[in-house]
């Protein structure tokens, strides 16, 4: 038999007397789309995407395997390709997709392009544009049919999603072998167990794995490029949503961008966002924090040296414009950058060249720019303490991110996604927050933004006791100890100021680190230069 010669009228059974529906000889029910649509935004708000993501693509598998069993027993097929083939035909049939002419296997080299999604067009509906491929049950379908046809476990994972703004789904299937380390971040929503290519026993029970998925979905991560889980993405807010749509839509022009916005409110993920939506996808992206570094060692890092041009400089070393050819380059605290330095970049920028210290002739460089400043630019460019010029090449297109404070609707999705990746990173089996610690989280100033959100929930986390994590694991100024920093009525209005809290936290995360410097800038997302200043601020007010 051929792929072509499957025939719905054939496959589809209707005992209209005893309602019984079988398609393909297995018992089948027809299920409203809207429906599934709707079990998805709960799976979502009740376990987070992590886990609305590992119990849609397992259930995917087990529909896909059962179908591929199917079709082998009762079917017999011209060719081992006629079959792969058919699964892709089988479930456009059932109305899952609409495949792209020409295409029958995400096992091609090509992958399998979809026109059309049902998953994709459901997730925009209920959920909104997401930041990531959300086709997850189909991508289970496809590993576990491809699985039972071909004989050894294959892992089908989705590079491109209409759910996310791209014009096309795409589906590339490989082994776990053919795959390499580009699966890792993707096997936490697979259940390997599920992916044996021999038959198994229908009967065989499968209550406990079940139970036992309910109870860990939560703690698995959301997955993202380098494994970096994207909670500062995140976006119910107006304000972020605005943020996101602009980021997007500016990734696949090649401009210099500026993102602006407080320490820890997710200026390094916005900047992969960017690299990860644009053309430079498939390139470095790398990053670099200016205020860590001293001038001297700035410049030999962005621009590289030659062998001899200083004391160390025992070899030839290319500097960061030429390791992030063909991808991005973020300048994070680039309001730091040194005077002498920022002359050298504004002319990199300008002749899109670089001059290796101790060399004499350029090289050509080709990386895209992103920058991030926690500082107001245009006041310090204003006031003479960056140049001018350089920023207006730098901040071709703007985009500001919102502190937490302005984006409150974020909190709770946020903590929950973060607590789901400490979960799994500190396997720790927390799957929530009690409606008291809720409270104190949504109460709660963040001066530290989304960092700090980060580090209360794995506090939590690391203290909690049982299953979900009470008021008493969050730490102490989240619990409510200190009005001020909950944006609660304080008997001191005169003090709430941006400029004293931003006090109170720098001082807070000093006595958690003991005093260390270092450990309290890593923190705060500032760099220990910007630490320094700030205590000496403080210092000569006390005198």
């Amino acid at each position: 038999m051929r792929a072509a010669d499957l025939d719905i009228r054939k496959l589809l059974d209707v005992d209209a007397h005893g309602g019984v529906v079988r398609f393909a000889g297995e018992r089948a029910v027809i299920l409203d789309a809207g429906a599934l649509g709707r079990l998805r935004e709960e799976l979502v708000r009740l376990a987070g995407y992590a886990g609305a993501r590992a119990v849609l693509t397992r259930f995917g598998v087990e529909h896909g395997a059962r179908m591929a069993e199917a079709m082998t027993s009762r079917l017999a097929w011209d060719s081992d390709a006629e079959l792969h083939g058919a699964g892709a035909l089988l479930h456009t049939l059932q109305g899952f997709i609409r495949l792209a002419p020409g295409d029958t296997t995400p096992l091609a080299s090509r992958g399998a392009t979809l026109l059309s999604s049902y998953e994709a067009e459901q997730h925009l509906l209920r959920l909104g544009r997401a930041d990531e491929p959300v086709c997850w049950m189909l991508a289970g379908i496809a590993s576990g049919y491809m699985t039972r046809a071909t004989g050894e476990a294959v892992y089908v994972i989705e590079d491109r999603c209409i759910g996310r703004g791209d014009d096309v789904c795409h589906f590339q299937g490989r082994t776990r072998a053919a795959w390499g380390g580009a699966l890792e971040e993707h096997l936490p929503f697979f259940r390997e167990s599920d992916l044996d290519p021999s038959p198994r026993e229908p009967a065989r029970p499968r209550r406990a794995a079940g139970r036992a998925l309910v109870a860990k979905a939560s703690a698995l991560p959301f997955a993202a490029p380098r494994g970096e889980p994207p909670a500062a993405l995140v976006a119910e807010s107006p304000a972020m949503r605005r943020a996101l749509d602009r980021a997007r839509r500016v990734a696949p022009v090649d401009s210099t961008i500026l993102l602006t916005g407080e320490s820890g409110a997710g200026k390094e993920r916005v900047a992969r966002l960017i690299h990860g939506a644009s053309a430079r996808a498939a390139g470095p992206f790398v990053a670099i924090n200016c205020a860590a570094i001293t001038e001297t060692l700035l410049e030999s890092e962005l621009f590289g040296h030659a062998r001899g041009s200083f004391t160390g400089a025992t070899h030839d070393r290319a500097g960061l414009f030429e390791a992030a050819r063909g991808g991005t380059l973020l300048l994070d605290e680039v309001g730091e950058m040194p005077p002498g330095v920022q002359a050298k970049l504004l002319r990199a920028l300008q002749e899109r060249q670089v001059r290796r210290v101790g060399e004499n002739t350029s090289r050509a460089v080709d990386a895209r720019i992103v920058a991030a400043t926690n500082r107001a630019l245009a006041a310090d460019a204003a006031a003479g303490r960056f140049r001018r010029d350089l920023y207006y090449r730098l901040r071709v297109i703007e985009i500001r991110l919102p502190p937490l404070r302005e984006r409150r609707e974020d909190i709770l999705p946020l903590a929950r996604a973060l607590l789901a990746a400490a979960s799994r990173r500190l396997d720790r089996p927390v799957a929530g927050f009690t409606p008291e610690a809720e409270g104190a989280l949504e109460r709660h100033g963040w001066p530290g933004n989304v960092r700090e959100l980060e580090n209360a929930v794995e506090h939590a986390v690391a203290l909690a006791r049982g299953g979900v994590a009470d008021l008493d694991d969050l730490p102490d100024d989240v619990r409510g100890a200190d009005p001020e920093l909950r944006g609660g009525a304080s008997e001191e209005p005169a003090e709430r100021t941006l400029e004293s809290v931003e006090r109170r936290a720098i001082l807070a995360a000093l006595e958690r680190h003991g005093g260390n410097q270092a450990r309290a800038a890593a923190e705060l997302g500032i760099g220990a230069s910007t630490l320094y200043r700030k205590l000496r601020q403080y210092a000569r007010g006390a005198g």
